[in-house]
């Protein structure tokens, strides 16, 4: 059996291989949005609750950067900031009907850009890795109990 260290080397170079399909799919998009400015908006999809300090929080930067993408956003039409009606002193960030245009288009180029890769495999590889990226997810849980653990219990 290969060393943990010799299998996250493997992983490490596969997960290079899917960043780069990834990201294939996400510059073929016009226009193409830079990185950050993504990820703003796929934080504020994911937390309909996300105001400028939850932004800065989860991008780990300050305030002031936060608010400089959100301009940005914001003037190409693809953010808004409105109070929030729980307390007005708050701004909330929402995404607009182009936004989420956007992002359903980049997820649909991203799953084809997969597949296209996927199909490349043979059929029983595919099930293979399916089941090994359920496996690693699982491990991945912050509250997942490996193996080890249930031995030392």
């Amino acid at each position: 059996m290969e060393r943990a260290t010799e299998v996250a080397a493997a992983v490490e170079s596969s997960v290079d291989a899917l960043v780069a399909v990834l990201e294939r799919a996400r510059t073929a998009q016009q226009p193409a949005l830079p990185p950050a400015q993504l990820r703003v908006l796929t934080i504020v999809a994911g937390n309909r609750h996300t105001n400028m300090s939850r932004l800065a929080e989860a991008l780990d930067v300050v305030p002031s950067s936060a608010s400089r993408l959100c301009d940005r956003l914001e003037a190409t039409g693809l953010l808004r900031r409105v109070a929030d009606p729980r307390d007005r002193r708050e701004v909330r960030l929402l995404l607009t009907s182009a936004s989420r245009r956007l992002l359903a288009d980049l997820q649909e180029r991203r799953r084809d850009a997969l597949a296209e890769v996927l199909e490349r495999m043979p059929a029983g590889a595919r099930q293979d890795l399916l089941r090994a990226l359920q496996a690693f997810e699982a491990a991945a849980a912050p509250d997942a109990v490996t193996e080890a653990d249930r031995r030392t219990a």
